[in-house]
């Protein structure tokens, strides 16, 4: 029998992932940072029971009018510009952002978008365009 000159536990996480945490936390700061907040605001698309595509950020420490909406060219976008000074800005709530959504299918209606916000989540309710209906033609 060989002595075990070493304690071997299988890693479910793995070193190199600990290893790149403690070599990006400090060697790198600002990019773990950045990598951390990549995703703000926390955004949901779903669609409703009516059949309206939804798109809804939590945009908590935002006033209303911080905050526009703009659909064009099958697109829209989100963009929030907190107002404050570079001294005091904050790294996750109420610091600017623009997003956007494209609609690629093209069979939303973005020219009837409806936006509210309230308690801090913007929701922007998006209808499906109206499908056609077949007309008889009359042949003359």
């Amino acid at each position: 029998m060989t002595k075990l000159t070493q304690f071997n536990i299988p890693n479910l996480v793995g070193r190199s992932v600990w290893d790149d945490v403690f070599t990006s936390l400090f060697d790198e700061p600002t990019n773990l940072v950045r990598r951390s907040t990549e995703g703000y605001p926390v955004t949901d698309l779903y669609c409703d029971k009516e059949g309206n595509s939804v798109i809804e950020c939590a945009l908590a420490g935002f006033k209303k009018d911080q905050l526009s909406v703009e659909a064009k060219d099958g697109r829209i976008t989100i963009q929030a510009d907190h107002g404050g000074s570079e001294e005091n800005e904050r790294r996750i709530a109420r610091r600017s952002f623009s997003r956007t959504f494209v609609d690629h299918s093209g069979k939303l209606d973005l020219g009837n978008a409806a936006a509210s916000f309230e308690d801090g989540l913007l929701r922007v309710t998006v209808p499906p365009v109206p499908e056609e209906k077949a007309t008889s033609i009359s042949i003359g």
